[in-house]
């Protein structure tokens, strides 16, 4: 099972009125790892990512950060260095006017606001996202994530998968782990689901 993991917004929590904590590393970083933003991620997130991965969880960095997730952020949790989802260039995207590929799954209602096809409201790492998934089951944990995406997810993707929006403002909370726990070990299993 897949865990697809965004930064901005979920491990760096944004855009609340009062200043947010922030954290000193609990572990010596590589220079590379100096990012002003990095100390508001609370380094006990990596015990929490590590629970899940110990559950099941591939984690994958699926963030406009990138390599970078791995240089900065892993040292931060304490994380090894994770796959990291490639993003396809705007003109690569499926249904692109100038875009190489063609579109394996053409949408019948695509934006007719947008020249990249996708459905309206549709988030740009949606498509990408289910096909790195490749028919696994997966969890996507990001701050932007709306029911158009959960709704192409379900037609598009046969194997079980949970959206989970984090508030912003907050970034990953103890709710939002319970939640995520809950999905992988169902109430009264007692062991992950055999997803």
């Amino acid at each position: 099972m897949l865990l697809f993991l965004d930064v901005d917004g979920t491990l760096i929590p944004f855009g609340a009125e009062r200043p947010y904590q922030l954290y000193e590393p609990v572990r010596a970083l590589p220079q590379s790892a100096d990012h002003p933003l990095l100390a508001r991620i609370d380094p006990a997130l990596g015990a929490r990512l590590t629970r899940l991965a110990g559950l099941g969880c591939e984690l994958v960095w699926a963030t406009t950060w990138l390599d970078d997730a791995n240089t900065c952020i892993a040292p931060w949790l304490g994380l090894p260095p994770l796959p990291v989802m490639d993003w396809p260039d705007e003109d690569d995207e499926p249904g692109s006017a100038t875009g190489s590929r063609p579109d394996p799954d053409p949408d019948p209602d695509p934006d007719p606001g947008s020249d990249l096809g996708r459905p309206r409201g549709l988030h740009w790492k949606t498509r990408p996202l289910v096909s790195w998934a490749a028919g696994r089951p997966f969890l996507w944990v990001d701050d932007e994530i709306t029911d158009a995406d959960r709704a192409w997810v379900a037609a598009h993707h046969a194997a079980p998968a949970l959206l989970h929006r984090v508030d912003h403002r907050h970034g990953l909370t103890e709710r939002d782990f319970e939640v995520l726990e809950e999905w992988v070990i169902p109430p009264g299993s007692g062991a992950p689901a055999a997803r």
